[in-house]
């Protein structure tokens, strides 16, 4: 597991002597991402330097399109991810409105303070700085300067199209949960913590555990899916119900119930990593309670199968 190191006053800019610098923001870490930090990797290895993932504490875009936001994963989730990698460290800028504003050129000398690493990797369509005003094209001036190697790589592709956090986000949005999984390279999780819920799962014989989850983390499309669910490091087969439950729509709130196969026990203010595997169908309003209960358990015997 790499060191994350938080750039403050006490962070030594020159741990960036001679290192390799993959630079992003790493929503989601997938294939497109990974393979970016891989070149950090080979550059490192060439110069027996150090491979470094460097990343914002926040998503910018937190601070520029809040309400518009679906982020894959939490910060903490995307940092640990980050250090789970084959780099040697991943170093964390604060990204504070004062940063922000900053001048591309102002960026990145509050970035490095005048240690520039040996090769900074990142995609051709790098943007930084005030309104996202500087290019690669600035990179290799400031570069030139500093000497340093500027290293802009085509987007990982896939199918004939970019591997980006938005395609994904597309995609989960869709329920195409089994594509966004073979981008991410992974699969697609939400963690949360139980709190009490309505209740009609127990009264109808299926309890689930629900989890209140952030809008700008719900990047799924509601319907229904079989999942992983692990709670205190056991993993359990689940199906999961992303979304409002249209039949109780009337006091019902956007959210993720999960129904865990073959637990028993308290899960009030457990913690909960759900891992999406497969959708199962859409959400809809039944006609009635029987019809509810039967295509449920239809989709708890499916998953009981096929997972």
């Amino acid at each position: 597991m790499a060191e994350i190191y938080k750039v403050d006053d006490s962070f030594d800019h020159r741990f960036f002597r001679n290192s390799s610098c993959a630079f992003g923001v790493f929503d989601g870490v997938h294939r497109g991402h990974r393979f970016l930090l891989s070149q950090a990797q080979r550059t490192a290895r060439a110069d027996e330097g150090t491979s470094i993932a460097l990343t914002f504490d926040i998503d910018p875009d937190e601070v520029f399109h809040p309400q518009r936001l679906k982020k894959l994963m939490t910060n903490g989730e995307r940092l640990a991810m980050l250090a789970s990698t084959d780099v040697d460290a991943v170093v964390v800028l604060p990204f504070t409105p004062a940063f922000s504003s900053l001048s591309p050129e102002a960026f990145l000398e509050a970035t490095f303070d005048g240690q520039v690493p040996a090769h900074l990797h990142v995609g051709y369509d790098f943007r930084f700085g005030a309104r996202a005003g500087g290019t690669v094209r600035e990179l290799d001036a400031w570069a030139g300067r500093m000497g340093a190697l500027i290293d802009a790589h085509d987007l990982e592709a896939e199918d004939g199209a970019p591997v980006t956090a938005t395609r994904i986000r597309l995609l989960l949005a869709e329920g195409d949960i089994a594509e966004a999984n073979r981008l991410l390279t992974r699969p697609y999780f939400m963690t949360g913590t139980v709190e009490p819920g309505r209740g009609e799962g127990a009264d109808l014989g299926f309890r689930t555990a629900n989890l209140t989850v952030p809008d700008q983390l719900r990047a799924l499309g509601d319907g229904v899916y079989a999942a992983w669910a692990t709670v205190d490091g056991v993993r359990y087969k689940a199906a999961v119900n992303v979304g409002v439950a249209a039949t109780f729509a009337d006091r019902a709130t956007a959210t993720c119930e999960v129904h865990l196969l073959d637990f028993d026990g308290d899960l009030y203010g457990a913690a909960i990593k759900v891992e999406f595997l497969h959708w199962l169908r859409p959400m809809r309003k039944f006609d009635d309670i029987d019809e509810l209960v039967a295509t449920v358990k239809g989709n708890i015997s499916w998953v009981r199968e096929n997972l």
